[in-house]
């Protein structure tokens, strides 16, 4: 686990300049660093770290930067995630303000940013599939579907507030998971007399 602030500045200035689309795009980004390429936690962990980063204000990006800084080196680790995440963008932002008129008016341009938009979606498409092949394997498949429709119902029809219905799952999931153990202790002294 290459866990030093060369690797976590490569990182972070990876999932910073490689983001397209705001930070529910840099999401699969994160992942891929922490997960697959540095192994700095799980694919659970991860799944963890951001329900609680989605509740939790402000750009999810940043929050995530933080965090794996925070993770590997505490504050100053944190201090550099955030710095090397957002600080290459910012400069070229700067930089690039100048030939904005046009970029605006260049059919290229335009383009390049019509074909980002699907490998995008695939990216988040694929990430959400994984999360709810854990989910599946958590609660079991049925299970999994009508909670998913649930957030689904919630999200887009009702309109509720994202951090809410975070809330409310991290709240559903703590209380699954104490039954779940309760059930499971319960079982085994009636499984251990049945064998006797």
């Amino acid at each position: 686990m290459n866990d030093s602030y060369p690797a976590l500045t490569a990182a972070m200035v990876r999932t910073g300049v490689l983001g397209f689309g705001g930070g529910p795009s840099t999401v699969p980004l994160f992942r891929h660093e922490a997960v697959t390429r540095y192994q700095w936690m799980t694919n659970e962990e991860f799944a963890e770290v951001l329900a609680i980063a989605n509740a939790l204000p402000g750009p999810i990006a940043t929050k995530l930067a933080a965090y794996m800084g925070y993770r590997l080196r505490g504050t100053a680790g944190a201090a550099l995630g955030v710095i090397a995440h957002i600080l290459p963008t910012c400069a070229a932002m700067v930089i690039l303000y100048s030939f904005i008129s046009f970029f605006q008016s260049s059919p290229v341009v335009s383009g390049m940013i019509a074909a980002a938009v699907p490998v995008v979606a695939v990216m988040l498409g694929q990430m959400a599939y994984e999360f709810g092949e854990k989910a599946a394997k958590g609660l079991g498949l049925y299970a999994a579907l009508a909670w998913g429709i649930v957030a689904l119902l919630l999200l887009a029809v009702i309109q509720v507030h994202p951090a809410a219905v975070i809330v409310l799952f991290l709240l559903y999931g703590s209380v699954h998971h104490k039954v779940m153990d309760k059930w499971r202790a319960r079982k085994r002294p009636a499984e251990g007399g049945s064998d006797s």
